[in-house]
């Protein structure tokens, strides 16, 4: 049977300001670890986990949100189903889609009934802090606006988040080659020093790119064993992974 977990009643009551989050998706682990990223970003709390479109509703019900981390496929219907249903009962809470879901018209519609953000699954703890910040921002902006300027800023924090700044020494370019390397290479993977000879690189340089892709949840490494000395390390992509 799908599980209700809302928030227990050893925790802290929270203060006006932080904003109460729903997260409803059917994979427990999953699940679990997107309410570990949310109560890691300050000014947001967990208000519930669901697994299920129909505890999502029942939630609702007995308790109100702010905002809904909601994916998209769920065992009793689709995540749009959901979000019809509640915007007809009044309920007006935000949602960002955390989703494998990349269908144009399912975006155009999710909008239309009050989808603010996208995060495409899988993604990483920034990636997913980076939205919930700029969500923040953007529902704290209060008071009546000066001008057009002011209108747009706020929303462009909302709506166009900027790619994470890659770390000190690393090329968007020489990282696109080294994605598109790493890629080719399918389930084989690629040595460091074969991404060097590849990209035209030193074997340090690739290595620290090679290294970024695993921090941030697009690459896996492992060594291989078979020869004299040290394992080589190789990297292959994540087929799940958006490019």
């Amino acid at each position: 049977m799908t599980t209700v977990r809302p928030a227990g009643p050893d925790v802290p009551v929270s203060p006006p300001q932080t904003i109460r989050v729903l997260i409803v998706e059917d994979d427990p682990v999953a699940a679990d670890a997107h309410a570990l990223y949310v109560g890691r970003v300050p000014g947001f709390t967990v208000a519930g986990v669901t697994h299920s479109r129909g505890d999502a509703s029942q939630f609702l019900k007995r308790t109100p949100v702010d905002l809904l981390l909601l994916d998209m496929y769920l065992p009793d219907g689709h995540g749009l189903q959901l979000l019809r249903s509640l915007r007809a009962a009044g309920h007006t809470a935000d949602v960002i889609a955390v989703t494998s879901a990349r269908d144009l018209a399912v975006v155009r519609e999710g909008v239309s009934l009050g989808v603010v953000q996208y995060v495409l699954k899988p993604f990483t703890f920034a990636t997913l802090r980076d939205r919930l910040t700029r969500y923040a921002e953007f529902r704290a902006a209060a008071g009546e606006a000066s001008g057009q300027e002011e209108v747009d800023r706020a929303l462009a924090a909302l709506r166009a988040p900027q790619p994470a700044a890659l770390p000190k020494g690393l090329a968007g370019d020489t990282l696109q080659a080294v994605i598109d390397n790493v890629r080719a290479a399918g389930s084989a993977g690629v040595s460091s020093g074969e991404t060097a000879t590849a990209v035209g690189v030193s074997r340090i340089t690739a290595r620290r790119y090679l290294e970024h892709l695993v921090d941030t949840g697009r690459a896996v490494r492992a060594p291989q064993y078979g020869q004299i000395g040290r394992p080589e390390l190789r990297y292959r992509w994540l087929a799940s992974t958006p490019r």
